[in-house]
């Protein structure tokens, strides 16, 4: 089949849509299908092409956007149908996944589509009242004020308004494919969908090549782990010979730096947890607005030398950095699916995430621990269970690296799609 995909990121714009796209797309390839990728225009791109990482039977085309937070959605949505019908008159299409909630289309946009198309299967990321009412609940418990972001700001405003394009997706596409069970109720509870909506469940995969667990009898790799663990903290012997019991713990939280990522609570449990292991250091990798003001809170909190916030770093060095950490927290007061968790038990690190939406759907206590969302002493003392329990993260590290394998790829991801954009229209 030849399958138009429809992202508003693509890579370079390595958002979580953006990885999901490419690595579906390729995986979809290897099952002998087509896929041709219609994704917004990216100035540094036209400057140097070979930014968009080639993958053999994968064609990626820009197409125009005006950058307002929000109304992009819209005028990307309408740029992208023009290429969708252009292409499909010199070379037909089978099938049209639409990746929601980046681009916004009405019924009847996606009613001509499958009229002179074919099929069109939607992906639900998550809602924008969802984000919306993360924000406004993280701010509840003292997060980050979402003005100080623009496009956090535009979600906050106008995400009501954006809903209807969403309330379209439900009603008017062949099939909806929710990234999990919390996402799929989150939709039923805000848009009352047809008696006839057709909507699955299939949680996104990670990377399985990239995100590995620590080879301690690779020496290589063993070098690595030992310069990322020096670079963080104060590592015992135990530490830099990547064992779990060691005194100079390494907690990793990863993701943008707003206010429903949770970073301000997790802050405020890092007292506690140095109560039990003071040589333990946290290290927050994500871009955003909010790194001054959680610098601040840690100075606040006493704790600035305990933490470091990296704006960035290279796809290998965060993969290594996973690998590398005692555990991963994730404090996140909204999520679609939330792939953090999965990165961190494909690289054989337990997690600690909140008992709320769809994190659960993924982390146990056989993989890792969960806390309230809103409670930092729940928070920390799961961390310090966790930190505690050196033979039981030993096999957490196992069965979080299985339950990956065994459940969150993108080969199974692209024959669950191949499926759907089988269905008759």
């Amino acid at each position: 089949m030849h399958i138009a995909m429809l992202s508003g990121e693509y890579p370079p714009r390595w958002g979580g849509m953006g990885s999901t796209v490419f690595h579906l797309a390729g995986a979809l390839v290897k099952l002998g299908h087509r896929v041709t990728v219609i994704t917004r225009r990216d100035k540094s791109v036209e400057r140097n092409p070979k930014k968009i990482p080639q993958q053999k039977g994968v064609s990626v085309l820009s197409v125009k956007w005006a950058p307002l937070p929000m109304a992009f959605t819209v005028s990307y949505g309408k740029w992208a149908m023009r290429e969708l019908m252009r292409i499909h008159k010199k070379d037909p299409f089978d099938a049209v996944h639409v990746h929601a909630p980046m681009i916004s289309w009405k019924e009847k946009q996606y009613e001509k589509v499958r009229e002179q198309i074919g099929p069109v299967i939607t992906s639900l990321h998550g809602s924008w009242l969802g984000e919306r009412d993360g924000m406004t609940r993280a701010a509840k418990h003292g997060e980050a004020a979402v003005w100080k972001n623009p496009n956090d700001l535009a979600i906050l405003l106008t995400a009501k308004h954006y809903a209807k394009y969403e309330r379209a997706a439900v009603r008017a596409s062949t099939v909806c494919v929710a990234n999990s069970e919390a996402t799929k109720a989150d939709f039923i509870a805000r848009y009352n969908p047809p008696e006839q909506w057709r909507c699955e469940v299939v949680r996104w995969g990670v990377d399985t090549n990239m995100f590995v667990p620590l080879d301690r009898d690779h020496e290589d790799t063993m070098l690595a782990h030992e310069a990322i663990r020096n670079r963080y903290g104060e590592p015992d012997e135990n530490a830099l010979a990547g064992l779990t019991d060691t005194e100079t713990p390494l907690i990793l939280a990863v993701g943008r730096l707003v206010a429903r990522k949770g970073y301000r609570t997790l802050l405020k449990a890092v007292p506690d947890v140095l109560k039990s292991f003071p040589k333990a250091h946290l290290v927050i990798v994500g871009r955003g607005h909010m790194k001054r003001t959680l610098e601040r809170q840690a100075k606040r909190l006493g704790v600035s030398e305990s933490v470091t916030i990296e704006s960035g770093l290279p796809f290998d060095e965060l993969a290594q950095l996973f690998r590398s950490a005692d555990l991963v927290a994730y404090p996140s007061y909204y999520e679609g699916q939330g792939l953090i968790p999965l990165e961190a038990m494909a690289s054989g690190t337990p997690v600690v995430t909140v008992d709320d939406g769809p994190l659960p759907e993924m982390v146990d206590d056989s993989v890792g621990g969960l806390f309230d969302i809103d409670q930092a002493g729940t928070l920390s003392r799961a961390i310090e269970s966790l930190l505690q329990d050196h033979n039981g993260r030993q096999t957490m590290a196992k069965n979080g690296r299985k339950r990956v394998l065994d459940e969150y790829t993108y080969a199974l991801n692209a024959e669950r799609y191949a499926e759907f954009y089988a269905t008759t229209d």
